[in-house]
């Protein structure tokens, strides 16, 4: 499926056609990467209040609430998932981008998702 949706995406973006695929689909892929235990597993450190399917949450990290105004600035957030050891070398965040646990597509959903918190 997550094929399928990469694929479409590049062709959506290959044909100019980017207003087809909106912000909510976008962080609706970012969700079920931070939920996929084999992928983000962003919900084994963070919680996700006011969401019924984030169960098991940790309390490590700080819980994913008014992330677009703790984070307005996209770039940051961005940076923030892709090596996290940049702003906290002592951090107990993997850094998804740098040791390619993460794509730079699925970085950039997870970061749509976050900042929809």
């Amino acid at each position: 499926m997550q094929k399928k949706s990469v694929l479409l995406l590049s062709l959506i973006a290959g044909l100019g056609i980017t207003n087809m695929v909106s912000a909510a689909d976008v962080a609706m892929d970012g969700r079920k990467i931070a939920f996929d235990r084999t992928k983000g597993n962003c919900l084994s450190c963070h919680g996700i209040p006011n969401d019924p399917k984030a169960e098991s949450t940790g309390n490590i990290g700080p819980p994913f609430i008014m992330m677009k105004e703790r984070y307005p600035d996209r770039a940051k957030l961005r940076a923030q998932i892709w090596d996290s050891t940049q702003a906290n070398p002592r951090t107990a965040m993997p850094p998804f981008g740098k040791h390619r646990i993460l794509t730079e597509q699925e970085i950039d959903q997870v970061v749509e998702y976050v900042q929809s918190l």
